[in-house]
Order: structure tokens, then C-alpha cells, then sequence
């Protein structure tokens, strides 16, 4: 049994259904679906038990023995969350408990990580430098960042699951991203808006080394993600911190011009002014190195920018069922 957290969500409910093509059925779904669509997410997918997170422990318990692997993908992943109390429950203690279970028990454990991490980006986003110098801006960041110095800390004293690694992953986009509201990517806040020939609004730029809207992005399609967090799965000596991008920063007008392009019709991009409250925090420039990865041995190739995004808008937003 494959076990995975956070699984009606975006990154989760996408690898349920990337198992389900290679023939995994027996997933644990460990989720809460609330009062909207998010139930959709897993509609055309198999699996063999739904537990809701304060089952969790419980369950766990029971499935000494039977599980092949752990993916721990739930979190609170909002960047403007403030509640800190249950930010560290969710994010911080829980995954804890989660590696001590998978150490105790020898079984593979596999967490999302953020590249929140690298804060505003001045120290590089390269995965295989020291990680305690960096400075999240925010407490989602912080919680990761918390969480990989200290399973960091965990391996070095021996007390580690047989196989583990946590996945920095940059801007994902793609399907069964809907119920983020505000936090959905740029692709699928735009998408309506293109196709109705709207106004599409990126930011101005408030440095004079960037022109409007060439602020940069390292945007890494789902169906990738999913794509190496299986061939971790399948290669056991490959352990720590890795990023999960593309290796490549793309602008947002780039972007923009790929979902118009998708869509047939040439967007009307507008740039206003950036707010601000933001002007201090905003990053210009997201790149992740990926060698770490190559190096490790995953020799599978990415989705370009225009070919990621014309497989989300004509196989998913442009059809009537838009879900993975």
C-alpha cells in the first residue's frame, strides 16, 4: 500500500493519478474534501482506503507491515498564512511524527518541501549547498525550511527512513488546481480571462534590470513532479533535498503569450503597478538547479513552458470535464 497526504489536493490527487496509469490501486487517501468540488480531484481515480487526517495515527497503527511507501504532501501551503500554532502542527510536528513512524517501521518517506525555502532568492537555489543560511520570507517557508534542517539533522545522527527525500518544489502548475483560489497558478487564474479577450494584468516591474513583465519563474508542470517523485520511489539509494523544477526561468509575459497560444487568440497584456506591500518581498528571479537530480540519475526530460501549458489548456481548461 502507497499512503499519501494531502491527496485530494493538487500535487496529491495528480500522483493518484499518474500511480493509477502505471498500475498502483492500492493507495491510502489521507485528505479532507470540504464543502466544495475538491472531491473531483479523485473522481476518476482508484484507491483502496480514505482516511481523513484525525484518523491519521490510528491508521497508521494498523498498517504496520503493508505499506510500500509514504507521500506526505499535506500542509499548509498558503505563503499568507499567520496562524503560527497551526502552521507547526500541520506542517512541523506532523511530518516528524510521520518520519518516525517510517524510521521505526523502515518504510520510504517522501515530502513535499517548498523553494520558499530560498527565501528571496540572494543566496541562489542550488540544493546542494548548506541550507542554514537561508531565510524564508514567510511562515509557510519557515515551517519548511524548520522541517528539512531538521530531518537533516535526523540523518545525521542515523535516525533516518531506509530511503527518504524532500521535493523543493518552484511554480507548479497544472490540472485539479482549482480549489486554491488566490493561490492557483498564473495559467489557471488567466485562462477565462484570454478566452474572453479580456485585459490581463502582470505586474510592472520596480527594478530598472527587469522590464515589465519579464520577471522570471522557474514553472514546472505537474505531470513531471508526479514523474520523479515515482522514480524516487523505484530507486532506493537516492536520498535528501531536491529541487523540482525545470532548470529553466521563464517570464511571465512568456507565460501569458503560452496560454494565448494555447487558446488561439493573442492575449491583451497590461501592466499595473506592483502593491506596495509587496515591492519589498517580490522575487524577480526563481531558477532551480537541477543537477543534484541528473546527478542522482533521473534522466527524464520536461515539459518546455509552451508545451506544458498547451497540454493543461487543450486537454483540461478547453474541455468540459477539466479535471485530471
Amino acid at each position: 500500500m502507497i499512503i499519501i497526504t494531502g491527496a485530494t489536493g493538487f500535487i496529491g490527487s495528480n500522483l493518484v493519478a499518474y500511480l493509477n496509469q502505471l498500475g498502483h490501486t492500492d493507495i491510502a487517501i489521507v485528505d479532507w474534501l470540504g464543502s466544495g468540488e475538491k472531491w473531483k480531484n479523485i473522481a476518476k481515480h482508484r484507491f483502496s482506503e480514505f482516511v481523513l487526517p484525525q484518523d491519521f495515527h490510528t491508521f497508521l497503527e494498523k498498517s504496520r507491515g503493508t505499506v510500500e511507501a509514504i507521500f506526505h504532501l499535506g500542509a499548509i501551503s498558503a505563503t499568507t498564512a499567520t496562524d503560527g500554532d497551526e502552521v507547526v502542527s500541520n506542517n512541523l510536528q506532523l511530518s516528524m511524527h510521520i518520519w518516525n513512524w517510517c524510521t521505526e517501521r523502515r518504510v520510504p518517506f517522501f515530502y513535499a518541501s517548498s523553494a520558499a525555502t530560498y527565501g528571496d532568492g540572494t543566496q541562489g537555489f542550488d540544493d546542494t549547498k548548506e541550507i542554514a543560511p537561508l531565510r524564508p520570507l514567510n511562515l509557510y517557508g519557515w515551517s519548511k525550511q524548520a522541517f528539512d534542517r531538521w530531518a537533516l539533522g535526523q540523518q545525521e545522527k542515523g535516525v533516518a527512513p531506509p530511503q527518504w527525500a524532500g521535493f523543493k518544489f518552484f511554480n507548479v502548475y497544472g490540472p485539479n488546481e482549482y480549489h486554491k483560489a488566490d493561490m492557483m497558478s498564473i495559467v489557471a487564474k488567466n485562462h477565462s480571462k484570454v478566452m474572453a479577450q479580456e485585459p490581463i494584468h502582470l505586474f510592472q516591474s520596480h527594478r530598472s534590470d527587469y522590464k515589465d513583465g519579464e520577471q522570471l519563474r522557474d514553472f514546472v508542470y505537474v505531470k513531471d513532479c508526479c514523474k520523479v517523485m515515482h522514480w524516487f520511489m523505484t530507486t532506493p539509494r537516492t536520498n535528501g533535498l531536491y529541487n523540482l523544477g525545470t532548470g529553466s526561468a521563464r517570464s511571465f509575459r512568456e507565460l501569458i503569450e503560452a496560454v494565448g497560444t494555447a487558446c488561439g487568440i493573442k492575449p491583451d497584456i497590461q501592466y499595473v503597478p506592483m502593491p506596495e506591500n509587496l515591492r519589498g518581498k517580490y522575487q524577480y528571479f526563481t531558477q532551480a538547479s537541477m543537477q543534484k537530480l541528473h546527478d542522482a540519475g533521473y534522466d527524464g526530460t520536461f515539459f518546455s513552458l509552451e508545451k506544458g501549458v498547451a497540454d493543461y489548456v487543450q486537454g483540461y481548461l478547453n474541455t468540459p470535464d477539466k479535471f485530471a
